[in-house]
């Protein structure tokens, strides 16, 4: 008998503890998927943000916040719709995209590439991180070469244009990406540039261009883009224009200045207003071929100060 008795007390007890847990509400990211199941939600198991690719990964509530009128529907009176959330990363948020971008920051803030977030050009035009990346997604458009431009013009439809010409650097080939060039999250140099200027980018992959010259070309020495517009012409190499037309922006002809006649001229050759008689088809780079600089040491000829071989 006291058996018995012994066994329904023990029995009691399980069962009480067993039903207080089971009766237990759910907290935190739990009481989250009870409602947002894999029917709501992509798939998002193999992102760096998904549960099962690493267990350090934040929670609903890490960028969401606590939400517990949402989370509880507590409405108002005469309300009809749940509370939003905290913190919402739709496009048509009431969230601000300051306080977004804040909310990815708390774990995205140690390291180079995001240090210079603060006051650059997407974050004072409030371009927020889900502007561009996607979080519930086990693939992220702006992490690939292939997709990332897509992700760019979505504002930057100029460059996409220039892009598009037949002088161009090979973005749409998926061998470059904008991110090879740009640091999106903010950069000390102009643009959004990956290094302090324009220059030491370009230098980055063109580096025979970088000198020192013993006779450098001065607007190749100042800036890149005073004669290439990197995102694409329909000028070889990118020049903004063709020589010798390029060249005459800050260079007089010959033949206006009296430096000689070109070709058999004589200064007095009405034809030699044009430089060099028809030119057309001609360039200045046929005799100055140098003009990202000279190495030439000679001081006594005159061919290294003009950018010659």
């Amino acid at each position: 008998m006291r058996i018995k008795r012994l066994m329904a007390v023990v029995g009691l007890s399980l069962f009480g503890l067993l039903g207080s847990a089971w009766s237990a509400e759910p907290v935190g990211a739990a009481l989250c998927v009870t409602c947002h199941d894999e029917e709501d939600l992509p798939d998002m198991s193999r992102s760096a943000h998904g549960f099962t690719a690493d267990k350090r990964a934040p929670d609903c509530i890490s960028c969401h916040g606590a939400s517990d009128d949402h989370a509880h529907n507590r409405r108002p009176a005469g309300v009809r719709e749940r509370p939003h959330p905290d913190r919402m990363f739709t496009k048509k948020s009431a969230t601000p995209a300051s306080e977004r971008s804040a909310a990815c920051l708390t774990c995205h803030n140690k390291d180079a590439k995001r240090a210079l977030w603060g006051g650059s050009q997407h974050d004072a035009a409030d371009v927020a991180c889900n502007s561009c990346h996607k979080i519930h997604s086990n693939s992220d458009k702006v992490l690939s070469k292939a997709t990332q431009t897509d992700v760019c013009y979505t504002c930057h439809k100029e460059q996409r244009t220039q892009m598009n010409r037949p002088s161009h650097h090979p973005v749409p080939e998926g061998k470059m990406s904008c991110s090879d060039c740009h640091n999106p999250h903010g950069s000390a140099g102009p643009k959004l540039v990956k290094r302090d200027s324009i220059n030491d980018t370009c230098y980055t992959c063109h580096a025979e261009k970088r000198g020192p010259f013993v006779h450098s070309h001065e607007p190749v020495t100042e800036d890149c883009s005073n004669c290439h517009n990197a995102h694409g012409t329909t000028v070889a190499a990118m020049l903004k224009a063709r020589p010798p037309l390029l060249c005459q922006q800050c260079h007089t002809p010959h033949a206006q200045t009296g430096d000689g006649p070109i070709f058999g001229q004589s200064t007095g050759d009405t034809r030699a207003q044009n430089s060099v008689t028809i030119w057309q088809g001609r360039s200045c780079q046929n005799c100055h071929t140098q003009v990202h600089g000279s190495n030439n040491p000679s001081t006594t000829n005159p061919t290294p100060q003009l950018l010659m071989r």
